[in-house]
């Protein structure tokens, strides 16, 4: 697992430099820079204030800070420090049987929606949409997707991903075409959302079937947002957000039938999840652009 926890990292650092040098990236290099190594304190600090020792280099840190750097954009790099040290201490604080809940990545971009929906916003379009680059991801996304063992979850939710929407939203919209959705994927940061973000090996399942309902369940509580408030980015990453610590507590439940503790805290924990989706949902949209 550590091994495959470098390798991502390299990977979504080539990616983001690659993006740099071709001008689609809202942070400059230098910032960049600041926010790994924040990151990267941040989490040896938690680790050491939780075991008062620290054995082990994490470089999950990286990867969480890289996810957030390609998926929200802000002028003010301190909402970046602040949900990314959110994002990582949950993983040390909402945890059940020694495995933490959420998507760090996943968790920093809420948090951002709730606590500062009006000062920084989550975009699909750094990256640009170089064909070279979208082949890069896929590329180096396949290759983690097999080395962990994920790429059910990607390719159940593509398939299902483009079959609701075709149902929910082409066949209701006379102005929206299946183009129109089929172009979402030609996002390079879409595309990395798809095989990096989804496919978190510590908060996803491993048994294929599994794997597949996951995917598939993505896909359908997207587009059934989509089909009630119209199309936003943030309903992906809301999504991931209850259906990754639901399907957590689904597969904990299947082994001890009788566990109320694990009830109530799955209760408690989903109550408040559902309660932000609804905050952030009824908050007025907004568009962002980035042009260059």
């Amino acid at each position: 697992m550590y091994s495959l926890q470098v390798f991502q990292f390299l990977n979504l650092l080539c990616l983001v430099t690659l993006g740099f040098l071709t001008a689609h990236m809202y942070l400059p290099f230098i910032h960049i820079i600041a926010l790994l190594l924040f990151s990267l304190f941040m989490e040896h600090l938690f680790i050491y204030i939780k075991e008062q020792q620290i054995t082990y280099i994490s470089s999950s840190a990286l990867t969480t800070s890289l996810g957030v750097i390609l998926m929200m954009v802000t002028p003010h790099i301190w909402v970046y420090m602040i949900v990314i040290t959110l994002g990582l201490a949950q993983k040390h604080i909402i945890i059940y049987k020694h495995q933490h809940l959420f998507n760090p990545s996943n968790f920093a971009l809420i948090a951002t929606l709730v606590f500062y929906y009006k000062d920084a916003h989550i975009v699909l379009g750094q990256l640009g949409d170089d064909v070279w680059l979208a082949v890069a991801v896929i590329v180096f996304g396949s290759v983690i997707l097999w080395k962990a063992s994920r790429w059910i979850i990607s390719l159940s939710f593509i398939i299902g991903y483009l079959i609701f929407q075709y149902i929910g939203m082409v066949q209701n919209d006379p102005v929206l075409h299946f183009e129109d959705i089929t172009e979402r994927f030609y996002s390079v940061s879409f595309i990395v959302f798809t095989l990096f973000m989804l496919t978190d090996p510590r908060t996803t399942p491993s048994k294929p079937l599994y794997q597949l309902f996951f995917g598939v369940g993505i896909a359908l509580g997207v587009s059934t947002m989509d089909y009630y408030y119209g199309f936003r980015i943030q309903h992906l990453f809301m999504v991931l957000f209850i259906l990754t610590p639901a399907s957590i507590f689904l597969h904990s439940y299947s082994y001890k039938k009788e566990n109320h503790s694990l009830i109530l805290f799955a209760f408690v924990l989903l109550s408040l999840v559902v309660s932000a989706i609804i905050y952030i949902e009824i908050q007025p949209p907004y568009y962002f652009t980035m042009d260059g």
